[in-house]
């Protein structure tokens, strides 16, 4: 049996796994959590009380957070890319960039979403002007790695890409990534164009509207 994935197509975090899935055309079964299917979102709560998504049942087993999905699929189901690569070194590096991707992308790009779903009184200007800094910081960073660089880890997509791509993808609409990082904007360009996330991208384009801070007429 296939597995099935507990996921919504415009979360940053499910795409991410998508991009995996969509990699090595692995068979699976979308089960999409919208707010008025219930019977979705009681599955979820049992299946992790926290709520949180995407979530990976395979073979009845529950397998929770985005990175250790990749990972499991590459060990239980794996295809002609492999996400994770052999070489133990090379591994190590692939994970590193991935959290960096998650830490220091993903998490202040939805600092800055979450901060904007808030009430005005319960805004938090100074984690906004954190947040900012923080991927400015990073933007730096990751334009002098991708330097010379086509893919994040030795040329090879991997799991540091899958993470990458939704990641720079929604932080460039909510903090763009300045005009003189040109090798960060070519990678998140050509991120754009490989054909699993652009495939993710593009189920996830009627969800546009609900972004908070409203989606750029791009992309």
């Amino acid at each position: 049996m296939s597995p099935s994935l507990y996921a919504h197509p415009f979360s940053a975090y499910c795409q991410k796994v998508l991009t995996a899935l969509y990699e090595n055309a692995t068979p699976f079964a979308m089960r999409e959590l919208r707010p008025d299917d219930r019977s979705a979102d009681a599955e979820l709560a049992a299946l992790w009380p926290l709520k949180r998504f995407p979530v990976l049942v395979d073979a009845g087993r529950a397998v929770l957070e985005a990175s250790i999905i990749i990972e499991h699929l590459d060990l239980h189901h794996p295809g002609p890319i492999r996400l994770i690569p052999m070489d133990a070194a090379l591994a190590i590096e692939v994970r590193m960039m991935d959290r960096i991707f998650d830490n220091y992308v993903m998490t202040p790009m939805q600092k800055l979403v979450h901060d904007r779903i808030r009430g005005e009184n319960d805004r938090d200007p100074f984690g906004v002007a954190e947040a900012r800094a923080m991927l400015d910081t990073a933007y730096a960073w990751l334009d002098q790695r991708m330097a010379g660089r086509t893919w994040a880890v030795d040329g090879e997509f991997s799991l540091a890409d899958c993470a990458a791509s939704p990641s720079l993808f929604y932080a460039d609409w909510v903090h763009a990534i300045d005009l003189s990082h040109r090798h960060l904007r070519a990678y998140r360009a050509r991120l754009l164009k490989r054909a699993a996330f652009a495939r993710a991208v593009e189920e996830a384009r009627p969800y546009r509207g609900l972004f908070p801070l409203g989606a750029p007429d791009r992309d």
